[in-house]
């Protein structure tokens, strides 16, 4: 709906943009209401302990986000932004309902001159799933190396007693 409320309803204003621009405009739209709230989460999960810890050892609030409760937040943030890294490579495929010609219009189009659907789908299919495994490994690795020892991926268990 997003992207044909831009696609269409901007012009109806007197304001045109083209398609590609609105296709951009709509998912970026769409993913930064999503991002948004998983960094809210992610710096609200953080205690506010931490914000008091810093302040007394004499850091403003701004010194204290950017040293302390950022680098928290955005190791918290990653894996959710990994699921919507994914959901937007995906999503771009609804461009098409606003005439971009994106993977999927594009398979369209090999289609109508080869007559070999399932070939050009499952081809397509095999471009967006290498896609989407090369951004989870990458935002993975950065899960990896940014993860705090103890917390999390190793079952929530510390060998500290």
């Amino acid at each position: 709906m997003i992207l044909l409320l831009i696609n269409y309803g901007l012009p109806a204003m007197g304001l045109r943009i083209p398609v590609f621009r609105a296709a951009v405009v709509g998912i970026g739209l769409r993913s930064s209401a999503y991002q948004s709230q998983i960094y809210r989460g992610a710096i609200q999960s953080v205690s506010g302990s931490q914000m008091k810890a810093a302040m007394s050892l004499g850091m403003s609030k701004l010194t204290a986000f950017t040293h302390i409760i950022a680098p928290q937040a955005i190791r918290i943030a990653i894996p959710p932004v990994t699921n919507e890294s994914a959901i937007v490579l995906k999503d771009t495929s609804l461009a098409f309902t606003i005439g971009v010609v994106e993977l999927v219009r594009q398979g369209d189009y090999f289609i109508a001159t080869s007559n070999a659907p399932m070939t050009i789908y499952l081809t397509v299919a095999a471009i967006y799933f290498v896609l989407t495994t090369t951004i989870n490994l990458a935002l993975s690795f950065f899960e990896k190396k940014y993860q705090i020892p103890g917390i999390g991926i190793e079952g929530g268990h510390s060998d500290a007693y």
